[in-house]
């Protein structure tokens, strides 16, 4: 949980300036997260956004996608929390499994329970979207994780 300094809450139409600008600075792809805003969370301070995470749904499987974290803020959890907070709304929206490309930060996924995997194991809704027909450079890492009642023992 964010402490008390901070908020976690679902993202609001007006916060997608800051999240853009989140995004720019973590050098990651603005290309179709603005549409997926209603499945974004985001954590605040001080009336500041300091982190923000999305989920695109597409069918049982998720793309976890823009999970940024202000600098000032890095090292204190804020990722952690946004990604738990990711699982819980996939959780509560029926998806079976999250997936994720990154080119940075597959040792921090992987702590939290994200397993490699080759492209074509993605199911083919979520290869068609943004992040895989472009988004993100070739060099990423596919990652995914299962998630709610799905997953794994």
């Amino acid at each position: 949980m964010p402490d008390a300094a901070s908020t976690l809450r679902a993202a609001r139409p007006a916060d997608w300036p800051a999240i853009a600008d989140l995004l720019s600075a973590s050098a990651l792809p603005l290309d179709g997260a603005r549409e997926h805003l209603d499945h974004f969370i985001v954590v605040e301070r001080a009336g500041a956004l300091v982190g923000c995470a999305g989920v695109e749904p597409y069918g049982d499987a998720g793309l976890l996608r823009s999970v940024a974290v202000a600098d000032s803020e890095r090292g204190r959890g804020v990722g952690q929390q946004l990604v738990a907070a990711c699982l819980e709304h996939a959780t509560a929206t029926g998806l079976a499994r999250l997936v994720l490309r990154t080119t940075t930060a597959d040792r921090f996924f992987a702590r939290l329970g994200f397993e490699r995997v080759a492209p074509d194991a993605v199911p083919a809704a979520v290869k068609a979207s943004t992040q895989f027909q472009g988004g993100c450079c070739a060099s990423a890492v596919t990652m995914q994780r299962q998630v709610g009642s799905h997953l794994s023992s």
